[in-house]
């Protein structure tokens, strides 16, 4: 009787041992489908911040490129000679205002004068010889360009040497 009530323990030992794989298999695959779906959750909430960040930027940019053609006028305002200088300093001061205002949106002026030629971000109207200028060297800017980040709002206008 004792080897039949051993091998009936050894079985139910053998059965609960079955049990306890398969619940930890079960568990292991539950862990599993949860941190892919983590995963997943994580992936589309960055991939969801950087649309919002995309349409954020190409709304105002389309918005700044409006505005770019009073800024040009606000600016060849200011280089305008006058003899009342308080309208002057008004004019500065419209221009100061507006262009911390782009500033503070993220909108950057691209650099230009002295720089190298970039078709990214320049656009060359035309070119001239000059051995005093390194090659592909801006050398003039005929109208400044903008960018928000790595989106161009408007390419700079500009003369070219060599």
């Amino acid at each position: 009787m004792s080897e039949k009530k051993e091998n009936e323990e050894v079985k139910q030992d053998n059965q609960e041992q079955n049990e306890l794989t398969k619940i930890k298999q079960e568990l292991e695959d539950i862990t599993d489908r949860y941190k892919r779906v983590l995963a997943e959750f994580e992936n589309h909430k960055k991939r969801s911040i950087k649309e919002r960040e995309n349409l954020y930027n190409s709304i105002l940019s389309d918005i700044v490129e409006g505005m770019l053609p009073i800024l040009d006028n606000l600016e060849n305002a200011v280089k305008v000679e006058t003899k009342d200088e308080e309208y002057k300093k008004g004019i500065e001061l419209v221009l100061k205002q507006f262009k911390d205002t782009l500033k503070s949106k993220g909108v950057e002026e691209i650099k230009a004068l002295g720089e190298t030629f970039d078709p990214e971000l320049h656009e060359a109207v035309s070119s001239i010889q000059d051995d005093t200028k390194g090659e592909k060297e801006i050398v003039q800017e005929y109208r400044k360009g903008y960018k928000i980040g790595t989106k161009i709002i408007r390419h700079s206008m500009v003369v070219v040497a060599n």
